[in-house]
């Protein structure tokens, strides 16, 4: 059922509001610019970006966050969202197997070269894992972004330090 509110003389469709705002970051996300959408949908340029600006997570150039295998990778992916990071792949050891298995050599080369697609479409890239994959991975992308290799934290098991990993992300957000 529509959620309808009374304001004044008027009555105001909830739904209605959403279903704008949703066309709205549709359109700008689609490439169209702030006076574009306004003149398409008829409202003003200023009530977009006013609109952009309420729901702002954070301004600069893209960032990636890469990771396998993470034994703690829920408080990873919790710190990655929390931040606002733009892609993010991270794996447990589990996961990094049952990647793994099943696949051909030509698969896993193809599922490679896509995640290193998406990659490099990001200006800064934040490493999690053993020192020699991480750095052949940074080696494959240096030449589109900066790297960061935040190293392990605890023995063998990858193990990397939530609040560490936040610090970083704030730093290269800067």
């Amino acid at each position: 059922m529509a959620e309808i509110r009374r304001i004044g003389d008027k009555l105001v469709s909830r739904e209605r509001i959403l279903s704008a705002v949703d066309e709205v970051l549709a359109l700008r996300q689609a490439g169209l610019s702030q006076q574009e959408v306004a003149s398409r949908l008829g409202i003003d340029r200023s009530f977009v970006s006013r609109l952009e600006t309420l729901g702002e997570i954070r301004k600069g150039g893209s960032i990636a966050v890469i990771g396998l295998p993470v034994a703690n990778k829920d408080e990873i992916v919790k710190v990655a969202d929390e931040k606002g990071i733009d892609f993010t792949f991270i794996l447990s050891e589990e996961e990094r197997w049952s990647f793994l298995q099943g696949r051909s050599g030509f698969e896993l080369f193809t599922e490679a070269a896509d995640l290193l697609e998406k990659l490099a479409g990001h200006e800064v890239i934040v490493i999690l894992g053993h020192n020699r994959p991480a750095q052949i991975l940074a080696t494959l992308l240096e030449k589109r972004s900066a790297i960061f290799h935040l190293a392990q934290t605890e023995g063998r098991e990858a193990h990397f330090s939530p609040v560490e990993l936040g610090q970083l992300l704030e730093r290269v957000k800067g």
